[in-house]
């Protein structure tokens, strides 16, 4: 396969270069209405009466496989771009490909030569054999599943079978120029799908040169994009999306797409991702596989986590912190210490009384429940996901698919860039390779930038908690001498308006960061010259993916371990700088403000990716074709409409799983603080699958199709979150809640056998005697004339003779944490790790049909090799000789056994 793909890529740059300096002796194809060219009258089509919204040449006979578009701007480079523009196309000529081009004359707005790029069949069979495409060469006769007898239930939700399985199942090889007559070959134009064909058009697009320049060798239409030679490079859509093409040749597989797939109305149809797989490539479709199966397993945790919201909800009432919160004799009566220094006042417990009652909807023993639930739902989740993807590898004939035939081949611009080469001690050939000390270099300056990154990430979170605590006086005297805010005094607490505006500012910040460092982490990606395509995407998935990950959740992981963990207490409060007094958490816990934290920035993330995946694509999409909508519709030629379509680039699924993979973070990392998350996700989920199959059919141009037979570096990430998320929510319910400190109460320190939580409130708030406040963090009026105040921590009184340090319950309870952390952790992974053992990463069945597959289609290669050496004896042919028949023979018989 490599030497193939090796020898196939030598062969088309040789023969390019070897018309260097010399005549052409005529294109190997007809270029049609070239700039300043005439047409013959007797030839020329008359465009006003024949529609131009077609996919097929003019003659209407060789179909489109890809398009070119550019603009003859006048300026100094502009002779340049003409010989780039005409050396390239004459190798693409060369190289087999047949050429048309429209005049700027015949485009809408008068300045864009298209030019159309068709590859006939001999080109077409010699790179199918170079990318080893696999095509048909027997009707599969393995017997389909039996049929569950409650698939009935599942009609409504089921799409036409047409729809669903557009093409018979086929026994398929690789494809072999010798080999012609062993295929399936009804219709040489339409053996090859749309699919394959403009893969192999890129694959020659992506390698032809077109030059020399300052003694360096150009190729790659890439290269061309980038010096503005080509405006664009685009296969197009077979007809518009809103109604079938009046071409009974076109397959109308876009508006089959929409009708069935792309609607929001059809949110609770089933995929065709047979058809997507077919239309886009494997690359794509596995994507959209991958997105909705994750949605289906979604439901489970959803209904789990709504039923543990709903426990809270129903036992609110029930609740004694609460209610001892809320009582007027008992937290009515606490006075509690001033949360900043001088500008606060002391304050009565039960003024959060409201806030107290809500943190039980997410801080009770449904929340121990769930966060063990989802430990083990993550693992359910990857291991039927490789099942799933097992199954799909075996009927998208990945089973066999090299990563090394599409991600391993060296990229244009390591070849481009690479100047030294070496021979490659296994092909004994010459390669392009980078020298280790500059590779050293860029990965220095790689690794710096992205620490840099990091670092202004970590910065601009310690601002936002520096925020936090500079305005908290602020909000609690606003909300004091305020009248207009009493009414809601109760609810909107000075924590939680801090709380929240914190939140939404650190939203703000996280979005612009993140828009900022997606251009730089392309551009050090791009400078450390990744050798391969895998390398590429697997380098850039990795700063990407650890910078998000760190501006996305590191303010939920100050709230969860940070926050109120390290106040000190009255008289000997710790400082940041020493300036700020640390923030402490609500007297009900921080997991409240744990939670606003998470559905504001999950939530906010969700939207704004929506209204950028969406809204933005239509609008500018609207803006550029507005002009072209007043023209008759047999105008707007069908190269043109999709060249005023958005650009899905090569990160475009790049920015899917990623946008995904966080999602996925915020329902597992933090799920204990917020058992809804899976829910929200779950909602944003089934408008995503139908704003991405939208946008992906209407707005964006068609994608080159690419081959992937799994999500590659993301399974990996997702693995290594599943363990992290085990861990991060122990210590959510060990630190974060209050559920510890309530069970250790009531089963060592509570008194009250009839109501063992009666006290608790009591028994949780030390007591500080006020006249122990130093000067700067005493207040300033006391108009009450309190002489104790109250505060959350385990201490002694100031009249016992260990005054004010940590009491024997703080140590139980500490000890009790990490028991807690130890118990559960290695629970929750041993049931994992049980789980992933007892489930099969491929189903038996599957494996049972690719041992079959393998087997058939041996046997059928046998046969045909076997009557060509009988047709060979039968003809005199002295090479077949009788034992190379017994060898063929031998080697059948030994297929079988086998």
């Amino acid at each position: 396969m490599n030497r193939l793909g090796k020898k196939a890529n030598e062969t088309l740059i040789e023969m390019a270069l070897s018309a260097d300096g010399e005549e052409s002796n005529g294109p190997l194809c007809e270029t049609i209405s070239t700039a300043g060219s005439e047409v013959p009258s007797g030839s020329e089509i008359d465009k006003r009466h024949e529609s131009k919204d077609s996919i097929f040449f003019r003659d209407g006979v060789r179909r489109i496989d890809f398009v070119l578009s550019y603009v003859d701007d006048l300026n100094k480079e502009w002779e340049k771009k003409l010989e780039r523009r005409k050396e390239f196309e004459s190798n693409l000529q060369k190289a087999g490909l047949e050429l048309e081009t429209e005049d700027k004359k015949e485009s809408e707005d008068g300045k864009i030569y298209f030019v159309k790029i068709h590859a006939p069949w001999e080109v077409l069979i010699t790179y199918a054999e170079v990318l080893n495409i696999k095509v048909p060469i027997k009707e599969n006769d393995i017997p389909s599943m039996v049929e569950n007898p409650l698939d009935c239930m599942l009609t409504p939700f089921r799409l036409p079978e047409k729809v669903m399985h557009p093409e018979p199942d086929y026994f398929t090889a690789p494809f072999s120029k010798d080999k012609q007559e062993l295929y399936l070959i009804n219709d040489e134009s339409t053996f090859f799908s749309p699919s394959m064909r403009n893969r192999i058009v890129n694959y020659i697009l992506t390698r032809c040169p077109y030059g020399t320049e300052e003694g360096k060798k150009k190729f790659g239409i890439k290269r061309l994009l980038n010096n503005g030679t080509y405006s664009a490079a685009y296969p197009l859509h077979d007809c518009q999306y809103w109604k079938k093409a009046s071409d009974p040749n076109c397959d109308n597989e876009r508006y089959t797409l929409y009708m069935e797939w792309a609607r929001f109305l059809r949110f609770y149809k089933e995929q065709p991702l047979d058809l997507i797989r077919k239309y886009y490539g494997e690359k794509i479709g596995i994507y959209f596989a991958w997105l909705g199966f994750y949605t289906e397993m979604l439901f489970l945790a959803a209904v789990v986590g709504v039923i543990c919201f709903l426990y809270g909800l129903f036992t609110m009432d029930e609740n004694m912190s609460s209610k001892e919160i809320c009582d007027p004799a008992i937290g009515g009566e606490i006075i509690m210490c001033p949360l900043c220094d001088r500008e606060c006042e002391y304050w009565r417990l039960n003024t959060t009384c409201e806030s107290s009652e809500y943190s039980h909807l997410f801080d009770n023993v449904a929340t121990l429940f769930f966060a063990i639930f989802m430990g083990i739902w993550v693992t359910l989740f990857l291991e039927f996901w490789k099942r799933r993807q097992a199954r799909l590898k075996y009927e998208w004939d990945l089973v066999d698919f090299e990563e090394e035939q599409q991600q391993l081949q060296l990229r244009p611009e390591y070849e481009a860039k690479c100047t030294q080469k070496k021979k490659n001690p296994v092909t004994q050939e010459m390669e392009p390779y980078l020298p280790l000390t500059s590779q050293a270099v860029r990965f220095c300056i790689s690794g710096t930038t992205v620490l840099f990154w990091v670092s202004l990430i970590i910065a601009s979170m310690i601002a936002v908690i520096v925020y936090r605590l500079a305005v908290y006086a602020a909000f609690a005297s606003l909300m004091e001498n305020t009248q207009t805010l009493q009414p809601i005094s109760g609810l909107l607490t000075p924590q939680l308006a801090t709380s929240v505006t914190a939140s939404c500012l650190n939203f703000v910040i996280i979005m612009i960061l993140n828009f900022i460092y997606e251009k730089i982490a392309v551009w050090i990606t791009d400078m450390e010259i990744p050798r391969t395509h895998m390398e590429y995407e697997n380098r850039l998935t990795m700063k990407m993916f650890l910078f998000q990950f760190v501006n996305y959740y590191s303010s939920c992981f100050y709230v969860a371990f940070f926050k109120g963990k390290f106040v000190g207490y009255p008289g000997a409060y710790t400082y940041m700088f020493n300036r700020w007094r640390n923030e402490e958490c609500d007297p009900a816990g921080c997991l409240i403000e744990l939670t606003t934290q998470l559905t504001i920035v999950m939530a906010g993330k969700q939207i704004w990716g929506n209204i950028q995946e969406a809204i933005v694509p239509w609008i500018c999409n609207w803006w550029g074709r507005r002009k072209a909508r007043s023209n008759p519709e047999n105008l707007y030629s069908r190269w043109e409409q999709d060249h005023d379509l958005q650009i899905f680039g090569a990160l475009g699924l790049f920015y899917e799983y990623l946008e995904m993979v966080i999602q996925f973070g915020f329902i597992t990392l933090f799920v204990a603080s917020f058992p809804l998350a899976p829910l929200l996700a779950l909602m944003n989920n089934i408008l995503e699958i139908r704003v991405d199959s939208w946008k992906l059919t209407t707005q964006y141009r068609r994608p080159v199709a690419l081959k992937a037979h799994s999500i590659g570096v993301w399974q990996e990430i997702l693995n290594g979150m599943a363990i992290l998320s085990v861990v991060t929510n122990a210590f959510i319910v060990a630190f974060t809640s209050d559920m510890i400190p309530r069970l250790v109460y009531y089963y060592a320190y509570s008194e009250n056998e009839v109501s063992p939580m009666s006290g608790y409130i009591n028994n949780s708030l030390s007591v500080f005697e006020i006249s122990d406040f130093p000067e700067r963090n005493k207040p300033k009026e006391n108009p009450e004339g309190f002489t104790q105040c109250r505060y959350r921590d385990y201490r002694y009184p100031p009249d016992h003779e260990r005054k004010y340090l940590h009491t024997m319950q703080f140590w139980h309870i500490l000890a009790a944490k990490l028991a807690f952390i130890i118990i559960m952790e290695h629970v929750v992974f041993i049931v994992k790790f049980f789980v992933a053992w007892m489930i099969p990463d491929v189903p038996a069945d599957v494996k049972a049909k690719i041992k079959r597959e393998k087997y058939l289609t041996q046997k059928i290669l046998h046969e045909y090799e076997l009557e060509k050496l009988k047709e060979r004896l039968c003809q005199g042919d002295k090479r077949a000789t009788e034992k190379e028949f017994i060898a063929t023979e031998g080697r059948m018989e030994l297929s079988r056994a086998m």
